[in-house]
């Protein structure tokens, strides 16, 4: 499993990023000529299509490298939330590449089986050259998935899939030339269509993740922030909380009510304690607003407290919860106190 690596800054994020696609990018540009180069020498359509779709992995690096430069840049009064989602914007321009390549790859082998033009020449050195071309885009696939997970890049991961869609039409391209040395010459256009359609699915797969930052999509599950910040000395409630952002940077804002009773002072310091805790539990929270609310059950009888057996609480129940919490909040060791509860439970 890779290990998620924390950067500090968008920008320290943007240069990690940036060294990934320049070392994938000489690759790309290395395997699109050779197959392009002897594609054209052997008249071997899929060989061809297969080195046009390297291209548009190059230019797929080209758009992530200055997609990154954008989303780097810090937060002004334009753009108060920064610009990391244009390394959303740049993985959907790498969705929209791998459609152009899934139609050039596509149309050139329907032009072939509508002609009848089934004049490829096949030989060692088209296997060999295919063959080492193969173990490139894997290698390059597999470096780029891991990178991402470990640098949570959207823009990696979208590269990632166009460079494992330059595999799978590779692997067609070596079936296809198989069926061809063994009498079937209709084999090459037909398996660059099935490779076309692989192309495709990797683009759905792009634009689906590039639609869960663009469209808001919660991060990270409510439950999941509300049991972590219920456990809180001093806070008794915890709802409306909602996520965004993209996945390295998450933008989190959350309601918590405490004791009406309690002073501004010491409520201004639970919400600060209560932001800490969140980023601490889900490091890839950037920034966290904490609206605090007075409980209050006689305005809003909605509000309720539910004791720990599920039961709802009473007014003298709660009113002794509160002082319980308040002394629990006041004690300067309970975040080391909360801490041990977790571990004794495992958490």
């Amino acid at each position: 499993m890779a290990k998620i690596v924390q950067t500090s800054t968008a920008a320290e994020h943007a240069r990690l990023v940036r060294r990934v696609l320049w070392v994938v990018f000489v690759l790309n540009l290395v395997v699109a000529a050779a197959k392009f180069i002897y594609g054209v020498i052997s008249n071997t359509t899929s060989m061809q299509a297969d080195g046009i779709h390297s291209v548009f992995d190059s230019l797929g690096n080209i758009v992530g490298l200055i997609t990154l430069k954008l989303a780097a840049q810090p937060a002004d009064k334009t753009h108060p939330y920064g610009h990391s989602k244009y390394e959303t914007y740049g993985s959907m321009v790498i969705g929209v590449l791998l459609l152009i390549a899934a139609f050039e790859v596509g149309s050139g082998a329907v032009g072939k089986l509508v002609t009848g033009d089934y004049n490829a020449h096949v030989d060692t050195v088209s296997f060999v050259v295919m063959v080492v071309t193969l173990v490139i885009n894997l290698s390059v696939t597999t470096y780029e998935h891991r990178r991402g997970r470990q640098l949570q890049s959207e823009i990696l991961h979208a590269d990632a899939s166009h460079t494992l869609s330059d595999a799978f039409v590779s692997i067609g391209v070596i079936f296809g030339l198989a069926l061809v040395t063994l009498g079937f010459p209709a084999a090459d256009p037909v398996m660059a269509l099935v490779v076309t359609l692989a192309i495709v699915l990797s683009a759905v797969k792009v634009f689906r993740a590039a639609l869960r930052t663009l469209s808001d999509e919660a991060r990270i599950p409510s439950e999941e922030i509300i049991r972590a910040v219920n456990r809180i000395p001093g806070i008794v409630n915890v709802h409306n909380v909602r996520t965004r952002g993209t996945e390295a940077e998450i933008y989190c804002d959350l309601h918590i009510m405490v004791d009406p009773q309690m002073t501004v002072r010491d409520a201004h310091m639970l919400g600060d304690k209560a932001e800490a805790f969140v980023k601490e539990k889900f490091p890839n929270v950037k920034e966290v607003l904490v609206h605090i609310e007075p409980f209050d059950n006689k305005r809003n009888p909605q509000n309720v407290i539910i004791g720990e057996e599920g039961q709802e609480l009473l007014p003298a129940e709660i009113e002794f919860l509160f002082r319980d919490e308040s002394k629990r909040f006041l004690s300067p060791n309970w975040e080391d106190d909360l801490r041990n509860e977790q571990r004794k439970e495992g958490k």
